[in-house]
Order: C-alpha cells, then sequence, then structure tokens
C-alpha cells in the first residue's frame, strides 16, 4: 500500500529543510529497529526517495529479541527492494545505555562510509524530543543539554551527517502510517519498563495531557538555535582572547583574557583544558570559572589555573588574565 501523498509531501519537505537537494552527495542511510518510528522513516523515505536509500539495523547484544528484529528490517527492506545491512555491536563496560548508543553511531558511521552514504536518518520525533527536554529540565541541564536531539548534527569524530526529519511529528501518527501501510512493527519491551527514565517521563506526558509535545520540540529548536549563537561567541572568545604561551621548560601554556560572560567562559576554559590535553565537564568548568573570577587557583582536568589582574595591549586596558598550564607531577613520599 502507498502512503498518502500529504504525508510523502510533508516528509520531503521536512528532509530538504535539513538536507537540501542542491548538497546531497549519496544515497539517505536509514537506522532502522523494526519498531513503529523507525518503520515509518523507512515508508516515507522509500517514498520520497526510491532508489537512494540504504538500510541498517543494529543488535545490540542485550536483548534475546533483537535478532529477530533485525530479520524482520531485512524481510521488509527485501519485499521493497531497499540494500539491507545487519550490524552487530559489543558494548563496552560501563553505562550499559551510553555504551550502546555510542557503539551504535559508531557502526552506522563505519557503514555510511562504506557504502559511501550521503547522510544517515534516524527516526527521533516530537514525543522523543519533549522526553528528552524535560528529563533535561529535572536534571537541571543547561543551554547545551535544553537544546535536546538536533535535526542536524555530526557523529563525532566521524563527521558523518547525521538527520532527524520526524521531529515535527508524532509517535501516533507514524505508527497510524506503518498500521495503514499493512507492516507489523516490532514491540521493544524495554520502552514499558519503569525501570528507565524515560519511560517513566513518558507516562508522566501521557497524563499530563496539557502539555503539547510539540510546543516542546518547537521551545527545543529555539533553544538548539540560542546554543548556536553561544557556540558561535565561544569559537571568537577563543581566537581572540585566548594565546598560547611557549615556556623554557618546553611545556605548552596558554593565558586567557577573561572578559565573556560566564556561559561563554566556561567553553572557553573547556577547550583550553582540551587543548593541554585534559578533560572537563560543563559542570567542572564552571566550578573552575567561580573559582578563578574569585581570585583562587582552579585545578581541573590536569591542569593549574591562576588568576590575574594585568594590562592587555591590544585593548590597552587592565583585564582579569588567567593562565593555565599542565599541573606538575605529584610526588609521592618513599
Amino acid at each position: 500500500m502507498q502512503l498518502s501523498a500529504t504525508a510523502a509531501a510533508r516528509f520531503a519537505a521536512d528532509l530538504a529543510a535539513l538536507w537540501p537537494e542542491d548538497e546531497r552527495d549519496g544515497p539517505l542511510g536509514l537506522a532502522v529497529s523494526g519498531g513503529p518510528d523507525s518503520l515509518a522513516l523507512m515508508l516515507l523515505a522509500a517514498e520520497v526517495l526510491p532508489g537512494r536509500i540504504a538500510v541498517a539495523s543494529v543488535d545490540h547484544g542485550l536483548r534475546a529479541e533483537a535478532a529477530g528484529e533485525v530479520a524482520l528490517v531485512g524481510r521488509i527492506a527485501a519485499e521493497r527492494g531497499i540494500p539491507f545491512t545487519p550490524l552487530g555491536i559489543r558494548l563496552a563496560p560501563g553505562n550499559r545505555m551510553a555504551e550502546a548508543r555510542n557503539a551504535r553511531y559508531a557502526a552506522l558511521a563505519h557503514w555510511a562510509a562504506e557504502h559511501r552514504l550521503g547522510a544517515i536518518a534516524t527516526a527521533h520525533h516530537a514525543d522523543d524530543q519533549a522526553e528528552t527536554l524535560l528529563m533535561r529540565l529535572n536534571r537541571g541541564s543547561g543551554l547545551a543539554g535544553l537544546a535536546g536531539v538536533r535535526g542536524h548534527s555530526r557523529i563525532a569524530q566521524d563527521q558523518v551527517l547525521l538527520l532527524r526529519p520526524l521531529l515535527g511529528w508524532r509517535k501516533a501518527e507514524l505508527a497510524a502510517l506503518v498500521e495503514a501501510a499493512g507492516v507489523r512493527a516490532a514491540q521493544d519491551p524495554t520502552n514499558a519498563d519503569p525501570a528507565f527514565e524515560r519511560t517513566r517521563m513518558r507516562a508522566a506526558l501521557a497524563a499530563a495531557d496539557w502539555l503539547d509535545p510539540v510546543g516542546l520540540t518547537t521551545s527545543a529548536a529555539h533553544l538548539a538555535e540560542a546554543w548556536q549563537a553561544l557556540d558561535w561567541y565561544a569559537e571568537l572568545d577563543w581566537h581572540d582572547m585566548v594565546l598560547r604561551e611557549d615556556s623554557d621548560s618546553g611545556v605548552p601554556g596558554f593565558s586567557y583574557c577573561a572578559n565573556a560572560p560566564r556561559i561563554i567562559g566556561i567553553e572557553t576554559l573547556a577547550r583550553i583544558i582540551a587543548a593541554l590535553g585534559g578533560q572537563v565537564t560543563r559542570a567542572e568548568a564552571g566550578r573552575a570559572w567561580d573559582r578563578l573570577w574569585a581570585g583562587d587557583n582552579a585545578s581541573l582536568g590536569g591542569v593549574l589555573a591562576v588568576p590575574g589582574v594585568e594590562r592587555v595591549e591590544k585593548v590597552g586596558v587592565m583585564m582579569r588574565v588567567w593562565r593555565f598550564r599542565p599541573e606538575p607531577p605529584r610526588t609521592g613520599l618513599n
């Protein structure tokens, strides 16, 4: 059964807004789990981009049912003549949800490079975005977190274009689209497990019928735009206000003329620490900013930061100047 012309046109417009036709340099890869959301993505993309899509399905090795779900996706893809690749991954020790996500995107990026795909699309939708925003609000997340799931991003390091063209669609309408097409979707039992924060938030959101997931998604998009603007300013701060300094010992360091708002300075501090081989969270960088602003030394990510005030020749005024050097190795007592 073909999709309605209205649904196809809507999806085509959503995809073009994220991935204009003149910027497409290969087929669109689809990450499809076998659930109704991702199957709707496959049906829509097959209608809008016939012969120009490929599908991959990932088995994380966490559930016995996963192999059958991958096989289901393979059968549905084969029925429509869509190239299909099953992907199996092994998870590193640690936070299983975080490791599953990282391993999944790494496998998808490798698949995209191997098959010369122009981009990868996932089936995140408005309900997902609303849940993400509310969970992060509940945790006290900063602006970068509140921006939620981006419609257009890159898979870290691999620089593979990642698209989420269904952020304006409700979960129920995607499920209805799959049902109308006569396709039976898989159901992941973990989606109903209250042990997971997202499941609890989903239930709370469903009970609060006065909350509009599409409205929350729009708010997340506005926050993403604000974050993009701040990220641009942080890039300027890095180039204009940070100076590399080489010492006689050969150990590099940086000086930072700290004149930006705190939210910008936090990004600059994190970038300085990374340039010196360390890694910090935004929360840690924020605490370091507060110490330095108060005139106290700060130690983070293996880097010692020392505050001062001096005349900066390029602007001709007295400014806060903070200097960053790798911390000297600690010596233990025998």
